[in-house]
């Protein structure tokens, strides 16, 4: 008997759970933007799935590697964990034009704006992508959930202080908005 796809929520990370840092690899400079643990939370406990999609370019570029992201990835599920949340997968292309060796694709199809990684996510954990959101803070996380047949929101947090929004469904000022507003339209 097969499992009927679920709506989740894809969020970016940085500039959208976390405050914007270049080349983010030491977790003591992992700072939540404020109210993101809750808002995650608040979609835990209505059995929604929320999966981090977030391009890493630094370790294609050679910044840090893949132990330096994880150490950033277990703080953030720590932190996480102290407002009762937490993150159901979490998926990050290390592409970039710029890389080096075999991350050097720069039209890489799990690259934001390309969907890849979102697809990839709805195929290994049967997700609704028609039914999803995407919510991020740059035209490329809009894009690439718009990509992949979700609805996109923006957030003014990170870059987001910077786009006009024409692109999205929804624009919020932070992730608690967003996820307060896309809570009323819930499928």
């Amino acid at each position: 008997m097969s499992t009927k796809p679920k709506p989740a929520i894809f969020l970016d990370r940085d500039g959208t759970l976390n405050e914007e840092v270049d080349f983010l690899s030491d977790p003591e400079q992992l700072v939540m933007i404020p109210g993101a643990a809750a808002a995650v939370a608040r979609l835990n406990a209505k059995g929604i799935p929320v999966v981090v999609v977030t391009n890493q370019s630094g370790i294609g570029r050679g910044h840090y590697d893949w132990q330096d992201f994880a150490a950033v990835m277990t703080r953030m599920g720590t932190l996480l964990a102290l407002e009762n949340a937490w993150l159901d997968a979490v998926y990050a292309s290390p592409h970039h034009e710029h890389a080096q060796g075999e991350y050097a694709v720069p039209d890489h199809p799990e690259r934001k704006p390309n969907p890849g990684m979102l697809l990839r996510a709805a195929s290994e954990h049967g997700l609704d992508l028609s039914r999803s959101w995407m919510v991020g803070d740059k035209d490329i996380d809009l894009e690439a959930g718009r990509r992949a047949g979700c609805r996109v929101a923006l957030v003014r947090t990170g870059y987001g202080s910077r786009m006009d929004g024409a692109a999205a469904d929804l624009v919020a000022e932070s992730l608690p908005e967003a996820v307060e507003r896309i809570l009323a339209q819930w499928p």
